[in-house]
């Protein structure tokens, strides 16, 4: 997953969870406000029966869904960080995200590698691409055998 895919579901399930707490709590504050609810002092005890209340318990549920969905998108946006941090040269991204999570601050460990964490395919050193139709399964020579070069001599 490339890190901009990560930015863009972390991004969207912040937007997604603050709308859908937003339209809980206004469905919430209608519902109060209409005497939807059957109070037993500080306790509900009941909902009245009527067409508003199930409206709003039914905008209740559709926002909760929407913050389950939020949560998931957060967590997939932090596996993808998780991946992507793990195929780097230098760890110390991959521990800060992956400890992160595993100590519930996965908000705050993706938060971090989506504000300043590195860039894509950073390329690790040492690798060498192989010409077409080489096979890199076939030795050049035997293993126990050493080439002898001439200094100044072409081949």
């Amino acid at each position: 997953m490339r890190k901009s895919t990560v930015v863009k579901l972390f991004w969207s399930s912040l937007v997604g969870m603050a709308a859908s707490v937003v339209l809980f709590i206004v469905a919430g504050a209608l519902a109060l406000g209409n005497d939807v609810f059957v109070m037993d002092g500080p306790d509900v005890v009941g909902i009245k029966a009527g067409l508003f209340g199930w409206v709003m318990l039914g905008i209740s549920g559709v926002a909760a869904l929407g913050m389950l969905a939020a949560v998931t998108v957060q967590f997939v946006a932090w596996i993808g960080a998780v991946l992507n941090t793990a195929q780097l040269p230098d760890k110390t991204w991959f521990i800060v995200v992956l400890v992160g999570g595993l100590v519930s601050l996965g908000f705050l460990a993706t938060l971090a590698y989506v504000v300043g964490g590195p860039d894509d395919e950073q390329p690790v050193t040492g690798t060498h691409a192989q010409p077409l139709g080489s096979s890199s399964l076939v030795p050049s020579a035997k293993p126990n055998e050493q080439r002898a070069t001439v200094v100044g001599q072409d081949r």
